[in-house]
């Protein structure tokens, strides 16, 4: 259920697509759906629905609206058409609980069938339950009904046995119950928790299951939770990868993506973040002071300092410190990237250096070629962006300029300080330079003119 604005977010973004671990919660939710089992996935959407809808993408789950959001009852109303026919266990899931796992998904589908329920729900315990509904239990243990904090008596509100809204339903009974749910409440809603008391009024079995981790259940209604729900989702993540094999240094300062795909013996320093789509081979070090956004990291590779996004580095290359790879980026094996250099739409052949204060932007350079400190490709005149290529074995000169379109052709060298502004064939010296001319004893006379212009007069 994903149809809440989400008034207390202070947001236009409909509350599920704001962001936990770099992905919106509500595809955390459905992704955990999946993997439970579900063959049908159906949203229920609202506010923005479009960008709810364009989110998740329209391959795998159907979409319903609740135009006036009325309460959980009427969302679970919007989706019945869609479940004509349908007779299995239905889950329920909020919107906006992005930790919820498929284990406890997949164990609801299990107790319900186990139990010969109608209906299976999570419940925990917590020392401040405000703000959830009390489980109400019969005398032999069985669920009664679900009050709603707001609607609760001051003798019900002293239950810490609390309801986070995850249930899962014999589609059937669904069916037979939704259309009789009232709104006589205190808010005007038609509440999902209604369900449960008509179960247990019909004779029906609820079976409740008390679940260890709170923290899995926590819901986002404002940034702070959202901020809350990051944090242990991103020790989640850092704790799986340690698991199977990751180093991380300093987890209190690590940040890694959901998606992250990262091999053993890789070591994460700290200050670091690695996000998106990004894939970290096995050997590589990222880090300390590193931000890594959907790119590739082959294997003992190393990322010091340095901000690389949607690049490509393969086996052996390395950038830093303070190296900023732009998209479009690739570095064949064994690159070296150096302090304060910026790649940009750019491929690095194999064993190519570009170590200092460079700026290298929609080129092709060739392998094992030396760019000295200082060099710059010119690539955009102002309404184009256009292409240089240098070369394999070719020699860059400190402080050069390369005025694209320009093509240096192999084993090449480019003297120091020049200016390229023509073609340099393969095994030429290109010397785009004015001719040094050196004037004797200049400097001695142009400074005792500047003492006599600064004495101070005599009267």
């Amino acid at each position: 259920m994903a149809a809440g604005k989400g008034t207390r977010m202070k947001s236009d973004l409909p509350k599920g697509l704001h962001e936990v671990a770099g992905l919106p919660m509500v595809r955390l939710i459905a992704e955990a759906v999946r993997a439970a089992g579900v063959e049908r996935p159906i949203v229920v959407v609202g506010h923005r629905g479009d960008l709810v809808r364009a989110s998740l993408g329209d391959a795998h789950f159907d979409f319903v609206e609740q135009s006036d959001q009325k309460g959980t009852g009427h969302a679970a109303m919007m989706a019945m058409p869609l479940l004509a026919g349908f007779e299995g266990p239905v889950l329920v899931v909020p919107g906006d609980a992005p930790l919820i796992t498929s284990e406890t998904l997949a164990r609801l589908i299990d107790d319900m069938r186990s139990q010969s329920a109608q209906a299976a729900m999570a419940t925990f315990v917590t020392v401040e339950p405000q703000g959830y509904g009390r489980i109400v239990r019969g005398a032999d243990g069985s669920v009664e009904a679900i009050v709603e904090d707001r609607d609760a008596t001051p003798e019900q509100r002293k239950i810490l046995e609390v309801n986070p809204a995850v249930y899962c339903f014999q589609a059937g009974v669904l069916r037979e119950t939704l259309p009789a749910l009232r709104n006589d409440n205190s808010q005007g809603e038609y509440y999902l928790t209604d369900v449960v008391s008509a179960i247990r009024k019909s004779g029906g079995k609820v079976y409740a299951t008390v679940f260890d981790d709170p923290d899995e259940f926590m819901g986002v209604n404002d940034r702070w939770q959202l901020a809350e729900a990051s944090r242990v989702m991103r020790l989640r993540v850092l704790r799986s990868h340690a698991v199977n094999g990751v180093t991380i240094v300093d987890p209190s300062s690590t940040y890694v993506g959901a998606d992250v795909v990262i091999e053993p013996d890789v070591i994460l320093q700290p200050m670091t973040t690695v996000s998106g789509k990004t894939r970290i081979a096995a050997g590589s070090m990222v880090g300390p002071n590193s931000w890594v956004k959907d790119s590739v990291i082959g294997s003992n590779c190393q990322v010091f300092m340095s901000h690389v996004d949607q690049v490509v580095m393969e086996d052996g290359s390395r950038c830093g410190p303070f190296s900023n790879l732009r998209p479009g980026t690739r570095l064949g094996p064994d690159v070296k990237i150096g302090n304060f250099v910026e790649i940009k739409n750019s491929q690095i052949g194999g064993s190519t250096a570009v170590s200092h204060l460079s700026y290298i932007g929609d080129a092709m350079v060739g392998e094992s070629t030396n760019i000295g400190a200082g060099t710059i490709t010119c690539n955009y005149d102002g309404f184009e962006k256009n292409r240089t290529e240098i070369g394999s074995g070719a020699f860059i000169g400190s402080n050069s300029t390369i005025i694209a379109p320009r093509t240096i052709g192999d084993g090449a060298v480019v003297a120091a300080g020049s200016v390229v502004t023509i073609d340099v064939p393969g095994d030429a010296l290109a010397i785009g330079r004015s001719k040094q001319e050196n004037k004797e004893e200049w400097a001695s006379r142009w400074r005792e003119r500047k003492q006599e212009s600064h004495e101070p007069s005599k009267t």
